[in-house]
């Protein structure tokens, strides 16, 4: 691990920052112990200096000294809050001799808030004149100096804090992760939608094919798993007669970590009653639409080398016969031989016990997906991977489902829920014989979620976006750890 930001003890400027902060404390200063109250971001004051230059106003920032060049009796300083940076200016014949005494204990990386008024300097460099200072808190651990520079990108997802001290545009890429939960919140609440909260421990995982992570509670002396997914009590919720619910919700799946794959992740799933998988086709459409051209300014995007255009309408493909046309393959006729065979030929690796959905999922991973750059629905997916959307009624094989690619990643799924209680306890049922077959991916059967649809649910149709990816797409972010702010990762070495 980079020994810029690890060993602080070994450094000697720990030690250097202890000894200053004994220097206060000899001057009878807590260096913990301040309190103050801002009344100007920094960028506000930036947006609206004409109001603010050479006029009787004075103002109140607080944040981190982030570099600091003393001249005799003048210090200048920039400091930076969530915000932007400004900089600042000490004279000691302003602030007077002990403010200027304990001007030369404070180091960068100290957190301080100033008061005083904004002018500009000859060279036009935006600039606050300090009338009086309050150290808020010291920093005892150096910053490290090339933080740009680091080579092994765990340092900076372990110790995020940092990498929001130093890196402007992390901290932007989790501005537009708030932008965007925003805008999403505000499109669905002017559409009707209630946001609704689920729990995230649950008796029996569901809504999702995955392998759920366990727990046990001690009270109840019960095993319990953290969700897969939401779905099941979203829709309990649609039967009870609430018709538009949406969960911002984070959710949990033990696999692998990769680029694309965080084991906590959050997602967005909404439900509306008397809909289908075309209405969700169109709502998502409008909604992601409007979210990316509200905080971009564009339709277009660059991401990873590739410009993505969100403009609408969207293309859209049937899996059967873009699989048709790429591999050859008839995935509703062809005998499960005769796609195992044009599987070989194809140099798709497989493993004997794979069922046609698996083959399915290999054939849009490896031969579709690659060619989905700009926004595309992906729809008409088997039944046997669809365990909870309503079956076409023209072709009973084929579910009304659909999934979202864009800048070739699976962003989101949606479909029209079943909601026939026969149909669906004979669905978990074909689950449960694949999981005693070796497939821990598959469902549980969801006694109270069947008797639930027998009290009835009305048609309806349900989506799930993952908001990491999106992000990742918004940003231009080659990793999911770049989008979530404490991504999982392995135990350190050190």
């Amino acid at each position: 691990m980079d020994e810029e930001v690890t060993r602080y003890e070994e450094n000697t400027g720990y030690e250097y920052k202890r000894e200053k902060i004994q220097a206060l404390k000899d001057l009878g200063i807590d260096p913990y112990n301040g309190s103050f109250c801002k009344t100007h971001d920094i960028e506000e004051i930036k947006n609206h200096a004409d109001n603010l230059v050479d006029k009787d106003i004075k103002v109140k920032i607080a944040g981190r000294i982030m570099a600091l060049r003393r001249h005799g009796k003048a210090v200048f300083a920039d400091l930076q809050d969530r915000t932007a940076r400004i900089q600042i200016y000490f004279r000691k014949d302003i602030i007077g001799e002990n403010s200027f005494t304990l001007l030369r204990e404070i180091e960068v990386g100290d957190i301080i808030g100033v008061e005083g008024k904004v002018f500009r300097t000859h060279a036009g460099e935006l600039t606050v004149l300090v009338e009086n200072f309050t150290l808020l808190s010291k920093c005892l651990r150096p910053l490290p100096e090339k933080w740009h520079g680091l080579k092994e990108v765990e340092v900076r997802y372990r110790k995020r804090y940092l990498d929001l001290i130093m890196n402007p545009n992390v901290r932007r890429i989790f501005y537009l992760r708030f932008q965007l939960l925003k805008e999403l919140r505000a499109f669905l609440d002017q559409r009707g939608f209630w946001e609704v909260e689920t729990p995230m421990m649950q008796v029996i995982p569901g809504g999702a094919l995955a392998r759920p992570f366990k727990t046990f509670h001690n009270a109840l002396g019960m095993e319990l798993y953290l969700r897969i997914a939401p779905e099941l009590f979203l829709k309990r919720l649609i039967v009870g007669g609430l018709e538009k619910v949406y969960e911002i919700n984070r959710s949990f799946r033990n696999e692998g970590l990769s680029t694309r794959h965080n084991p906590e992740f959050t997602m967005l799933e909404l439900y509306q009653a008397y809909a289908d998988y075309q209405v969700m086709m169109e709502l998502t459409e409008e909604m992601l639409s409007h979210v990316v051209k509200k905080i971009t300014g564009s339709y277009e995007i660059e991401y990873q080398s590739m410009v993505l255009d969100f403009t609408p309408p969207w293309h859209r493909i049937s899996l059967p016969q873009v699989i048709q046309e790429l591999v050859g393959v008839d995935i509703v006729e062809d005998s499960l031989e005769t796609i195992k065979a044009k599987a070989k030929e194809r140099g798709v690796a497989y493993e004997d016990n794979w069922d046609r959905g698996k083959f399915v999922n290999e054939f849009l991973e490896k031969f579709v997906q690659p060619r989905l750059v700009n926004p595309t629905f992906v729809f008409d997916y088997p039944v046997e991977i669809s365990p909870l959307a309503k079956a076409k009624k023209d072709n009973p094989q084929l579910a009304e489902r659909f999934e979202l690619f864009i800048g070739k990643e699976e962003i989101g799924n949606a479909y029209s829920e079943l909601n026939d209680p026969f149909e669906q306890k004979k669905r978990f049922a074909d689950q449960l014989r694949k999981r005693d077959e070796g497939d821990l991916e598959a469902h549980l059967i969801d006694e109270d979620y069947i008797e639930a649809l027998e009290y009835g649910m009305p048609p309806t149709g349900g989506l799930g976006i993952g908001i990491d990816r999106l992000m990742m797409l918004i940003t231009n972010s080659s990793s999911i750890r770049e989008v979530i702010l404490f991504p999982l990762l392995r135990p350190s070495s050190d």
